[in-house]
């Protein structure tokens, strides 16, 4: 990992990152949040407002475990589309979408030009992937300009709450890193998460930021003591 500021990397590094983490990201992702992140993420999909028939997004979806929580939600007669630009992440969504008979389309692309015209879904999400774009306001308007007006964008993250900072720095500070290690062989993947999430804005500035975006009637909510930060608003 190149040096810089804590947290930030250039995006080629980033997509690299993701890339050589993709075969353990899942193992990972249960162990650090002790199986918490599935609940997290069927949270989002109902936050995200759907109905059946209805089109949905999901940027930096990763292995696609939000993506198939929305597929659930608009039924065989909607349609989901996961985007990331890790393709290796994109590979093992393929994979256990295969598995799971779901029919959701993986695009590799860019959160920060979204390959798809104004007002194209229902609702967008994304779910602990937001803090890792370069250009966080440029991520949130992309996610609103292909929302229909009344659909919703929905953004699940971690964030740091002040009263519960002494056993966040112990586990995100700590405890990550060494599962990146001792179970994905990559500390410093896992190291970069805490620093990244400790340059992003906590909940209020990022629901000013959403609203900043055009979004209206925004809110949020923390979720398992607050370390988990639900937010959504709707396109104008």
């Amino acid at each position: 990992m190149s040096a810089g500021a804590p947290g930030r990397l250039p995006a080629a590094e980033v997509r690299e990152m993701f890339d050589r983490i993709a075969p353990r990201y899942d193992r990972l992702n249960r162990a650090m949040t002790a199986g918490l992140d599935g609940r997290w993420r069927r949270a989002a999909a109902a936050a995200a407002d759907l109905a059946a028939g209805d089109r949905a997004l999901d940027c930096c979806t990763g292995t696609g475990d939000l993506a198939f929580e929305l597929a659930d939600r608009v039924t065989a007669s909607g349609s989901v589309v996961g985007l990331d630009f890790a393709e290796e992440m994109l590979a093992r969504a393929r994979v256990k979408a295969g598995e799971r008979g779901a029919a959701v389309e993986f695009l590799q692309g860019d959160a920060l030009e979204l390959p798809f015209g104004d007002d194209s879904f229902d609702a967008a999400t994304v779910a602990f992937g937001i803090r890792n774009v370069s250009d966080l306001d440029r991520g949130i308007a992309e996610m609103a300009r292909v929302v229909r007006p009344g659909g919703r964008v929905v953004i699940l993250e971690i964030t740091t709450p002040a009263r519960l900072r002494p056993f966040y720095d112990v586990w995100f500070g700590r405890v990550v890193p060494q599962l990146g290690r001792l179970l994905g062989r990559d500390s410093a993947a896992y190291s970069y998460l805490p620093a990244s999430v400790r340059r992003f804005p906590e909940p209020p500035e990022l629901a000013a930021r959403m609203a900043a975006a055009g979004l209206v009637d925004v809110r949020w909510r923390g979720l398992a003591g607050g370390i988990i930060a639900l937010h959504h608003g709707r396109s104008a």
